[in-house]
C-alpha cells in the first residue's frame, strides 16, 4: 500500500486516559508525539526512553545514550514473539505481546520505564483540509470536529483525531491549510497496552517511516556519507511484509509496504526439509542444511528479493517525477541473506548496500556486539525509536 506525504503524528488517548502533545514540523515533513510528562533535555547524556519495534515475528527494545558527538548503545535485546501473536503488523494477542516485551526488558537489563513505540503508516490517514483563517484554536478544533467525518471513513467514535494548521492556501488568502490526522484508537491502545503488560509505559507514539528516517541521519554521521540533496531508498524486508521507504534531501517522500518476507523462505525449508517451524528458522540462520538449499530454495528467494526491489522502485517512479534513486539501503532480517546487497546492485543497477545503524557506534560492556551487528539491519525501527529520547 503506497502512503502519501507528508505523514503526521497525532494526539493519541492512551489507555487511562493519559494525553499526547501533538507537535508538527511541517516544513521539513516531521512530526512527533511527546507526552507533556516527559522533560527532554538535548544535552542529556541518558535518555528517558527505550525503543520497543512490534514487529510481526519479534519484539526489537534498544536503549542509547548520547555524549555530544555520539550514541552509545546500553542495552538491547530480541525477543520473538508466539506464533499467531500478530497478524503481520495487527496485534492479535495483546497479552502474549506484552510478556514479550517483559522478558526482553528483563534479557536486556534496561531499568527504563518509559517506551517509544510505532505504528505503521497504513494505519494514519492524513487529509489537508481548507479553514476560515481567522478562526481562533477553539472555534477552528469545534469546526474540525463537525466537518471531520467527511473525510474519515470510520465512526469518529472510533478514532482519534488532531488537526494542525500549516499555513495560508495558495490563492485563497482568507483560508488556512489545515492537516487533518486520525488514526483507529486500536491502533494505537493495543501497543500501549502491550508496553503496560511489559512493565513500560509508551510516552511516544511515532509513525514507522519516521524513525527509518532517524535511523538514516544516524547511518549517515556514522559514516560521513554525504546525502544532501541525494534519493536514498530504504527497502525493508522482515519477516512477513517488505516496505520502501525513499527520502530526499533528508526528507521522507515516499513510502509503499505489501506482504513478503523471510517467513517465506522458513516455510520453503519447512516443507521442503519436514522440519518444524522453529528449526526451520534456526538452520536458515545458523546453517547446516543440505547441499541442495543454496541452488534449489535459497537462490530462487533471492532472485524474489530482486523482483521486488524492482516493483518497488517502479511504483516510485511512477509516483515522482524522477526516475531513480542515488542509493538502495537494505535492511530488515533479510539483509542478513549472504550476497543480496550485491544481487540487488547488480540486476538493478543502483548501488545497494546493507542499512546497519550500529557499524561504528560505542556499546556498553554488557552488549553482545557480535550478535548486535547480525540484528542491525533489523533494527532500523528500534533505533529511530531509540533516539526519540533526544529530541
Amino acid at each position: 500500500m503506497a502512503v502519501a506525504i507528508p505523514f503526521v503524528k497525532k494526539t493519541l488517548q492512551l489507555i487511562k486516559n493519559s494525553k499526547y502533545l501533538f507537535w508538527i514540523k511541517t516544513n521539513e515533513h516531521i512530526a512527533w508525539a511527546l507526552s507533556p510528562t516527559m522533560n527532554f533535555s538535548v544535552g542529556n547524556k541518558q535518555s528517558n526512553l527505550i525503543g520497543i519495534d512490534i514487529s510481526s515475528t519479534s519484539v526489537k527494545l534498544l536503549e542509547l545514550s548520547r555524549t555530544r558527538t555520539a550514541y552509545r548503545i546500553e542495552s538491547y535485546a530480541v525477543e520473538p514473539l508466539p506464533a499467531n501473536a500478530m497478524n503481520d503488523k495487527s496485534l492479535q494477542d495483546i497479552e502474549a505481546v506484552g510478556e514479550a516485551i517483559k522478558r526482553a526488558l528483563k534479557r536486556s537489563g534496561s531499568k527504563k520505564k518509559f517506551a517509544a513505540v510505532a505504528v505503521p503508516s497504513a494505519m494514519v490517514i492524513t487529509k489537508v483540509i481548507q479553514m476560515p483563517a481567522g478562526l481562533k484554536p477553539a472555534e477552528l478544533e469545534a469546526q474540525i470536529q463537525l466537518e471531520a467525518d467527511q473525510y474519515i471513513p470510520y465512526s469518529l467514535d472510533e478514532v482519534n483525531l488532531d488537526h494542525q494548521v500549516i499555513g495560508p492556501t495558495e490563492d485563497q488568502p482568507n483560508s488556512n491549510d489545515v492537516l487533518l490526522v486520525a488514526s483507529r484508537s486500536e491502533n494505537v491502545e493495543e501497543r500501549t497496552a502491550a508496553c503496560e503488560i511489559g512493565g513500560l509505559t509508551a510516552k511516544v507514539v511515532d509513525i514507522e517511516p519516521y524513525t527509518i528516517e532517524h535511523t538514516c541521519k544516524l547511518i549517515q554521521q556514522q559514516s560521513d556519507v554525504d546525502w544532501k540533496d541525494k534519493t536514498i531508498a530504504v527497502l525493508d524486508v522482515g519477516a512477513t511484509m517488505t516496505s520502501l521507504s525513499v527520502f530526499r534531501a533528508d526528507n521522507l517522500v515516499y513510502t509503499r509496504e505489501q506482504p513478503f518476507g523471510g517467513k517465506q523462505l522458513t516455510e520453503e525449508i519447512m516443507r521442503r526439509y519436514g522440519l518444524s517451524y522453529e528449526d526451520a528458522g534456526r538452520v536458515k540462520r545458523v546453517g547446516g542444511l543440505p547441499d541442495n538449499y543454496e541452488p534449489e530454495i535459497l537462490s530462487p528467494f533471492k532472485d524474489q528479493i530482486v523482483q521486488q526491489a524492482n516493483r518497488f522502485l517502479q511504483f516510485f517512479f511512477s509516483a515522482d517525477q524522477n526516475d531513480y534513486v542515488d542509493q538502495i539501503l537494505l535492511a530488515g532480517g533479510c539483509a542478513e541473506i549472504p550476497g543480496i546487497s550485491e544481487l540487488i546492485e547488480a540486476q538493478i543497477g543502483t548501488p545497494t548496500s546493507i542499512a546497519n545503524p550500529f557499524a561504528n557506534i560505542e556499546c556498553a560492556s554488557g552488549v553482545a556486539q557480535q550478535r548486535l551487528q547480525s540484528d542491525g539491519p533489523a533494527m532500523m525501527i528500534a533505533c529511530g525509536l531509540a533516539t526519540r529520547g533526544f529530541d
